[in-house]
């Protein structure tokens, strides 16, 4: 009674994760001191089948099976005899002991007993795909036809914009030259005209950063617009813009402050543009700017008002459809914003949506060899228009008023 009470608590205790060699339990008789023999673990038959037995025989590999310790050991553990290890080749792959939680390697698992996953079915389509992109170049389709080489003669100093480069954009104003494939065919021509087009870039940064002190210098990446056209929302699919674009702020051409648009400077051939301003601010800047022309609008009158600017960009009176000075923008309300009186002695002020001025430039300025200069010349008149609109951005009423007051 007392062996079967002591081998059911040893099976117990086996069960729980104790190793059974470190519960070997010794009791006193008549004879002296004896030992529990340790209890033997049913085997699975494709264990031990080849052996021709319902039990494992080996007393030594029932231990090192239980002893959770040795299967988290890297190499397993050593074992009692050479028939042991020819008998643990010949059964493997083995399973797991359902009656103490016998946990042995099979092919495909790590020495943890975990079986490693499997590549999945995505995951091969993937790398598939990728290895057919490889092949097939970035664009992944086959251009027919012959590389056009960029031009080697009307060649410009960095600072101005070459009869090449508007030819090349007046081309894509081609529907049947705007296609990927006769761009990649004039490849070579693009990457010239991009190159004169980032060197004006950095060159006009020098001249703006003289005109204006607020302008960092930065690297034309920062300011320069990709001439690849985002056709996701819209119905035109046409893949590439007609023209060269940059833009100028305290942040480079991303930001909420006003810009100095060199995009526009558009470069594009018969209707290349200077603009400045904001355009389509959003919501808290245009309800700051609103804001401060309810509270007093003579500062930013009196920009618009100045006579150099109205000898650039127009007269500032109300337009309802023709583009003049900050008035008649496409997104120019029609009716008072909500809120605001229909005749509220500033509505023309109110109305509008955006605050953007445009000078235009023809193709003989923009092939100038003063070009930058011009520009130059413009952005001094559009300065003071664009730090009254970065400070009724950013700058609270209640701030400037206290401003004034300390003044």
């Amino acid at each position: 009674m007392l062996e079967e009470s002591v081998d059911w608590w040893l099976r117990g205790r086996a069960k729980a994760g104790v190793p059974i060699e470190r519960l070997a339990i010794r009791y006193e008789d008549e004879e002296g001191w004896k030992e529990f023999p340790q209890p033997k673990k049913r085997a699975r038959k494709d264990v031990s089948e080849s052996e021709g037995s319902e039990y494992a025989s080996d007393e030594h590999s029932e231990v090192e099976i239980v002893d959770s310790d040795a299967l988290d050991e890297e190499t397993p553990p050593p074992t009692s005899s050479a028939k042991k290890r020819g008998r643990e080749s010949k059964n493997s792959p083995t399973k797991k002991n359902k009656g103490v939680g016998k946990k042995v390697e099979s092919p495909g698992k790590n020495s943890k007993g975990v079986k490693p996953k499997k590549a999945s079915s995505s995951s091969k389509k993937r790398k598939r795909e990728d290895s057919d992109e490889d092949e097939d170049g970035d664009d992944n389709f086959e251009v027919v036809g012959t590389i056009v080489p960029a031009p080697t003669t009307g060649m410009v100093p960095a600072g101005q914009i070459s009869k090449n480069t508007l030819n090349f954009l007046k081309k894509l104003q081609d529907p049947k030259c705007n296609d990927r494939e006769w761009f990649k065919l004039h490849d070579p021509v693009f990457r010239q005209a991009e190159k004169e087009w980032t060197d004006f870039v950095e060159e006009f940064t020098n001249v703006l950063t003289e005109v204006d002190d607020e302008i960092p210098h930065l690297p034309p990446k920062d300011l320069v617009h990709r001439i690849y056209r985002d056709v996701r929302f819209s119905n035109d699919k046409t893949p590439y813009k007609t023209n060269f674009s940059a833009s100028f702020s305290r942040t480079g051409r991303k930001g909420i402050f006003a810009h100095y648009h060199i995009t526009p400077l558009v470069v594009k051939p018969g209707g290349s543009i200077f603009a400045a301003g904001s355009w389509c601010p959003g919501k808290n800047e245009l309800e700051q700017i609103r804001t401060h022309i309810k509270r007093n609008p003579l500062p930013l009158r009196e920009a618009i008002s100045d006579p150099t600017f109205v000898s650039l960009f127009g007269p500032a009176t109300w337009s309802k459809d023709k583009r003049q000075n900050i008035f008649g923008a496409e997104d120019q309300l029609k009716v008072a914003p909500k809120g605001v009186a229909k005749d509220h002695p500033s509505i023309d002020l109110l109305k509008c949506r955006s605050f953007g001025v445009v000078h235009r430039l023809t193709d003989e300025q923009v092939l100038s060899k003063d070009f930058k200069d011009i520009l130059g010349a413009v952005a001094e008149g559009a300065k003071p228009f664009v730090h009254r609109l970065n400070h009724m951005m950013t700058i609270g009423v209640e701030d400037d008023d206290e401003a004034a007051d300390s003044s």
